[in-house]
């Protein structure tokens, strides 16, 4: 049976976590596609090792308007068809957000949602792009399957991280936000991890303060979702919560198919 990996992993500036023994991960890992978020860098700034990395087709796309900010990578063992920067709107696509991959039978999406921020000062653009963001990966589902992953800033239910009463109205846990990943859901799309966790204490992200990760006080923040109608086809979907490096760990899922023709 031919499978997949693809894994996704807000590494919180690629630069930094480059020191931090990430070829190494990368290695051992080996996967088929790997989508990063908040790569913080340009091309010229990509570690040389990483620029050709044996075997992988890799595509950076950094933020336009704003320097060591944001931004997107993929990495995959097979050429795309097609690589689409952005979602064709000029004032959501200058923060280098939405990286598409067209293959044969599949899209792959990486991700980096906005951070609605303290004070929730971005929250009205938040929904704004949240909207967006869904009329995109509908208008791309109705060609073929569509698999979208990476930091969607928002922890969905109070399972989802390990404060909900305390952090209700705060940015990543509003009702919009929330609102906003289920109107994806009840659009035809599943959030791939709850197809085979339904349990607590999950986390993808956890603050750099009071030793919130060895504590497990975290937000389950980082998804890969897809397609309903291939939900048969995930076998697996995992968080790897003890590799290190970032304030993010990596998370991802085996996908029946192929990449190759």
């Amino acid at each position: 049976m031919d499978s997949i990996s693809i894994y996704s992993w807000n590494v919180n500036g690629l630069r930094a976590i480059y020191k931090k023994n990430f070829l190494s991960w990368f290695n051992d890992t080996d996967p088929d596609i790997l989508c990063l978020q908040e790569t913080r860098l340009v091309k010229q700034q990509i570690p040389d090792e990483l620029k050709t990395i044996d075997g992988y087709y890799t595509e950076l796309y950094p933020a336009k308007n704003k320097k060591g900010y944001s931004g997107t990578m993929t990495l995959s063992k097979h050429k795309p068809m097609k690589v689409l920067k952005g979602m064709g709107i000029k004032e959501y696509d200058q923060e280098g957000r939405v990286l598409t991959f067209e293959y044969e039978k599949f899209y792959i999406v990486n991700i980096y949602t906005p951070n609605s921020q303290r004070g929730l000062t971005r929250l009205d653009y938040r929904q704004k792009w949240d909207d967006k963001f869904l009329d995109f990966i509908k208008r791309l589902d109705k060609k073929k399957p569509v698999i979208f992953c990476g930091d969607l800033n928002v922890a969905h239910k109070e399972i989802d991280l390990a404060n909900p009463k305390q952090n209700e109205g705060n940015h990543g846990f509003t009702q919009e936000e929330k609102q906003g990943f289920s109107n994806i859901l009840n659009s035809g799309f599943i959030d791939t991890f709850r197809i085979f966790n339904q349990e607590g204490g999950n986390y993808t992200w956890w603050s750099y303060y009071t030793n919130a990760r060895e504590r497990n006080v975290g937000w389950r923040i980082d998804y890969i979702c897809a397609s309903k109608r291939l939900k048969n086809k995930i076998k697996e979907a995992f968080i790897l919560d003890e590799v290190p490096g970032s304030d993010h760990c990596p998370i991802g899922i085996t996908f029946e198919e192929k990449l190759n023709k």
